[in-house]
């Protein structure tokens, strides 16, 4: 799940100079370090097509337009933007996730999220935004600021805010480096202002004292790097994974992502089916 005096500063936003798809088209493929000659190969189009979109000398097809975005592994809300500039109707719905044509996929969510009981599991919307949470997530947001868990709560505000999770993080910096790295590379694939904003925030909350004996009294051979959280005067050791879903018609489905929060010993396990009964 996902504070700092200083930190990392995110990825400068990309200036797109000119209008339309060209400017557009050409500053995704520089993000991605790509020359005009292997988009092409990958496109099956020609260099001298993909620079005459790139200047604006040529107009681009509705299906070239999607097919460049594919290779260029640009975000669903971001390929509606391209169709836009390129005059055509984005291809992408953005539908809400209370609408009744998602039911079916927030009980899928929900159900998953319950059967990964006792262990924590959340859903989060492209800003971090809190969709759904398990019980195992509710045992460790114990003793958080009320505020921070007011509707709509934010999964990196809860983990880095200095009222949140952070004073019990015992490997708060490396876990903080780690969820703003994840941020930076959000930036980078998403043009998103209240992302940046979102980063630029918690990058700025003040990192809490490591408590004595922050670190464990024998080393552990962990196989990723774990979020050490105190609870209950215990403490307990967690990796995390994140899912998203595979081809997405839906800028909202696309946007949204599971966490779930794996013991990284069997120490943690244990006390978890423990507290579960």
């Amino acid at each position: 799940m996902p504070v700092a005096a200083s930190g990392p500063t995110a990825p400068a936003a990309v200036t797109v100079a000119g209008t339309g798809v060209g400017p557009l088209l050409r500053a995704w493929r520089e993000r991605r370090r790509i020359s005009q000659l292997e988009l092409a190969l990958r496109a099956d189009s020609s260099a001298r097509h993909i620079s005459f979109v790139e200047t604006g000398r040529s107009r681009p097809s509705e299906e070239m337009v999607l097919r460049l975005a594919e290779q260029l592994e640009v975000p669903v809300r971001e390929r509606n933007a391209l169709l836009l500039a390129a005059g055509y109707a984005p291809r992408y719905p953005e539908t809400p996730l209370d609408d009744p044509a998602l039911d079916a996929l927030r009980d899928g969510m929900e159900r998953l999220i319950r059967g990964y009981e006792p262990y924590p599991a959340l859903v989060v919307d492209a800003t971090y935004t809190v969709v759904a949470a398990n019980r195992g997530i509710a045992r460790l947001l114990a003793g958080v600021a009320e505020e921070l868990l007011a509707p709509a709560p934010n999964a990196m505000r809860l983990t880095l805010h200095p009222e949140g999770l952070a004073p019990r993080i015992r490997n708060l910096r490396e876990w903080r480096g780690h969820l703003l790295a994840q941020m930076e590379r959000e930036i980078s694939l998403h043009r998103s202002d209240r992302l940046r904003a979102l980063y630029e925030e918690v990058a700025a909350y003040p990192v809490p004292e490591e408590p004595p004996g922050a670190e464990p009294a024998e080393p552990v051979a962990y196989f990723a790097l774990p979020m050490r959280i105190e609870h209950d005067g215990r403490i307990l050791s967690f990796v995390s994974s994140i899912s998203t879903f595979n081809t997405p018609m839906d800028v909202t489905v696309a946007e949204l992502a599971i966490e779930t929060f794996l013991p990284a010993d069997p120490a943690t396990a244990a006390y978890l089916h423990g507290l579960a009964g």
